[in-house]
């Protein structure tokens, strides 16, 4: 495979596993260090399209990294029934389907919305990539034996996989339209539309596979949007107007460790960067601030001690006292449960207290606990810091303890946040007290279920009458599966107060210059400037704002045709 046909994104994220090899201009003659370039540089050039001397060793070279990240044809990252769709479907010259979140987070009916994201990591890591020939014959040995029984040969669009390459240059020939990155909707309205066309029609569903696996980046985007309004709440609360710049830092990305690979940590990481700054996920952090806001940083983090440095001093004690000699004039954190957490809070936090004085206001200590009743371990700690350090009350009558704060990081979700923030303003303390960390809970803990992601075709033009045939799913047992029919659009619908909710059409009512799904895809690249981060950041912010929580997003239109077309009302 050359490197015009590898896909930049992969690329960033794999550079540890593929490892380049250059071809030297003169044989024998290794290149300079100087002349290897940088991930950034490789994702620059390979997205422009130009090559950069560098070959990728091939999957016949036994490095099962490379076979994965690298090698994989693209004619497999499908479903395998999907190959067989191309003589299931009836003979058709044209074809739509779309996805959607058919609910909110975790079934929730009073706030159904999600923040719409990472569609851009999939058109350009799986559509930009152009198939080749040696793609296509290495699929045909591959089909050649998934059939059961006795491994026979699969049904596959054998011919028309080879015409991809030929004829359309060996870009998928579909057309992808879909919603702004970062673009919060109620459940039901449509977050991308595909189209196919002639012989290529059969395949219009061949993608999803892929598409769907937008509900990852989206369910987390909306997780940690959900925990942002939880703290929202809180500080607006307990917390003085000119203190509310420290919201975005409240939770932190502890989720790496949990992930099940780095891309994860990348995907998931980068969701959560979009309502929050405070992040130990280096992978998503980075890969934010040089490939998707242009160098500008995106994530912060602070210095902390884990486990392994507490017990690596004689005592507890000392290992505090460090921190405070290197850190202690910014912001630091300790983790104080290693041995007994009610005996570091009582009788070590004291006896530290001096040497942290002494450093001046500058410094910021943070305690960390880490094991025990997430509520009382959190309460614990602000009545030791409190006592130790002091408090001033603010003007909205809550305590903000001076110099030294708590942050929860161990089994945290979304209701023991808020649990935790309630137990702490009810004793008195304001929610600037409190951070999170959470991991498993942000990155790991949710699956294409939480908010029922599925995608369905809704029209059809069949060869033999010429006419396109609206279709929807409308299964008996479950009217929440009811799709939508027809050629899709969505467009804003003004309400009272400022409220905007994007609603579904049908296609034929929108104008184009009104309709949020935009054509990301052609049959080919098709050049788009994609949103900085902070763009699509602000995006998040002032349409999750003006989105009322449970709005109705399914135009009257389209209950209209929805009846109209419902096998059961006939």
């Amino acid at each position: 495979m050359s490197a015009a046909h590898t896909t930049p994104c992969r690329r960033i994220l794999c550079s540890r596993y593929l490892q380049p090899r250059l071809t030297p201009k003169t044989p024998g003659r290794r290149p300079h260090l100087s002349k290897i370039p940088n991930t950034l540089e490789l994702h620059r050039s390979l997205a422009s399209g130009r090559g950069l001397g560098i070959q990728l060793r091939t999957m016949s070279t036994g490095f099962a990294s490379e076979a994965l990240f690298g090698g994989l044809p693209i004619g497999i990252l499908s479903d395998s029934y999907k190959a067989g769709h191309f003589t299931q479907y009836p003979k058709a010259t044209e074809a739509s389907a779309y996805g959607e979140f058919r609910r909110g987070y975790n079934k929730d009916k009073e706030d159904t919305r999600c923040v719409f994201y990472g569609i851009r990591y999939i058109v350009e890591t799986f559509l930009h990539r152009r198939w080749t020939r040696s793609d296509v014959d290495n699929v045909s040995k591959f089909y050649a034996t998934h059939k059961a029984p006795f491994n026979t040969e699969y049904p596959w669009p054998k011919d028309l996989f080879y015409d991809i390459v030929e004829e359309c240059d060996g870009y998928f020939p579909v057309k992808l339209e879909a919603l702004p990155e970062g673009t919060c909707v109620n459940s039901h309205v449509p977050v991308f539309q595909i189209t196919a066309r002639g012989k290529y029609t059969g395949l219009v569903t061949f993608l999803e596979t892929l598409l769907c696996q937008v509900w990852y980046p989206t369910t987390v985007a909306t997780l940690s949007r959900r925990c942002r309004q939880i703290v929202e709440d809180g500080f607006d609360r307990s917390v003085d107007d000119d203190r509310k710049f420290l919201v975005p830092s409240r939770l932190h990305d502890f989720g790496f460790r949990g992930c099940t690979c780095a891309e994860q940590s990348v995907i998931g990481g980068c969701a959560h960067l979009l309502s929050f700054e405070g992040s130990d996920t280096m992978s998503a952090a980075y890969y934010a601030q040089f490939v998707l806001n242009g160098g500008k940083a995106v994530a912060s983090s602070i210095p902390a001690t884990e486990h392994s440095v507490m017990m690596s001093w004689e005592t507890e004690k000392e290992a505090i006292e460090n921190m405070i000699e290197v850190y202690g004039d910014g912001i630091f954190a300790c983790v104080m449960d290693s041995y007994d957490y009610a005996r570091a809070l009582d009788e070590i936090l004291p006896s530290v207290a001096s040497k942290k004085n002494a450093r001046g206001d500058g410094g910021y200590m943070v305690l960390r606990p880490d094991s025990g009743d997430p509520v009382e371990a959190v309460l614990m700690a602000l009545r030791a810091a409190e006592k130790v350090f002091g408090s001033e009350v603010n003007s909205k009558g809550f305590k903000v303890i001076k110099g030294c704060g708590v942050i929860q990081g161990d089994g945290i979700n979304i209701d023991g946040l808020r649990r935790i923030l309630e137990a702490a303003m009810e004793a008195g303390y304001s929610a600037e007290n409190v951070a999170f960390g959470m991991g498993g809970g942000l990155l790991q803990k949710v699956n294409r279920d939480t908010m029922s992601f599925a995608t369905k075709l809704s029209a059809i033009v069949p060869e033999s009458t010429g006419e396109e045939r609206i279709v929807m799913k409308a299964p008996k047992t479950d009217v929440g599966k009811t799709s939508l029919p027809g050629r899709l659009a969505v467009k804003y619908v003004e309400g009272e107060g400022g409220m905007r909710t994007p609603t579904v059409f049908p296609k034929d009512l929108v104008s184009p210059e009104d309709n949020l799904l935009e054509v990301v895809y052609d049959h080919k690249p098709v050049g788009k400037e994609w949103d900085s981060f902070d763009r699509v950041r602000e995006r998040v912010a002032d349409t999750w704002r003006a989105l009322a929580p449970a709005a109705d997003a399914v135009s009257q239109e389209m209950r209209s045709l929805q009846a109209q077309h419902n096998p059961h009302n006939k």
